[in-house]
């Protein structure tokens, strides 16, 4: 990692900033995808969504590092019924959705967009 920083200070000269490369931020902030709160959804995730033509649980699995596999577990269901699940032309219950948003670590809404 790089030491090239920059401090800016207030006018009283105590520190209220430090500006780094981009690569040391993502380092430093483990570069984890961001969840909003509420009913957001991320432009990356419409974007994978749109450009791919993946379902919507599909694309905030692929933007949050998620494998079919480990959602499979989270759901304890197996992993080619999960694939069904997320498949384009799924239309998965609510009550499954529901479980599929709390594996995911979002909420229902997100799901629903």
């Amino acid at each position: 990692m790089s030491t090239n920083h920059t401090i800016i200070n207030t006018s009283d000269g105590r520190p209220a900033f430090v500006v780094l490369p981009y690569d040391e931020y993502i380092a430093l902030t483990g570069n984890k995808p961001r969840i909003p709160a509420g009913e957001a959804v991320p432009h990356e995730v419409i974007s994978l969504q749109v450009k791919n033509g993946w379902s919507l649980i599909r694309a905030w699995r692929e933007y949050l590092g998620i494998t079919q596999a480990e959602m499979a577990a989270r759901l304890e269901v197996r992993q080619p019924t999960y694939a069904n699940m997320e498949g384009p032309d799924a239309r998965p219950r609510k009550a499954t959705r529901a479980r599929i948003a709390q594996a995911l670590g979002i909420s229902l809404d997100q799901l629903d967009a």
